[in-house]
């Protein structure tokens, strides 16, 4: 119970956070990354995705959810770390798009990832 607690504080604090910066009351965004930085940083931290292989797939979220069995929170997380890297607009939007669907689907609400559809 603790730790659902302490996920659903830090899930608030995101959605504060995301809300201040849309009002213009905090400078600053996510970093932007290239596709090689996210490759290097899922190496560091031994995931064993690729996300230059798992892009290449047909359905990048479907095989996340279905095959590796990602969580809903790692799932936003990989989804708003590609958002912010030079991957291409459209790409990215698709990417998106997909991930909403699925969270909404499972009335799961990504308060960050429906800011990013925003924009």
């Amino acid at each position: 119970m603790e730790d659902f607690i302490l996920r659903e504080i830090d899930r608030l604090g995101g959605m504060l956070l995301i809300i201040a910066r849309r009002l213009g009351l905090l400078d600053g965004d996510t970093p932007d990354y290239s596709l090689a930085d996210v490759k290097d940083e899922f190496g560091k931290a031994a995931c064993p995705i690729d996300p230059g292989a798992l892009l290449e797939k047909e359905n990048p979220v479907g095989y996340l959810v279905e095959t590796e069995k990602i969580s809903d929170q790692g799932l936003e997380m990989f989804i708003d770390i590609l958002f912010h890297s030079d991957l291409g607009e459209d790409r990215k939007a698709a990417l998106l798009d997909d991930a909403l669907a699925y969270l909404d689907a499972k009335g799961y609400f990504s308060f960050r990832l429906h800011s990013l559809s925003s924009r």
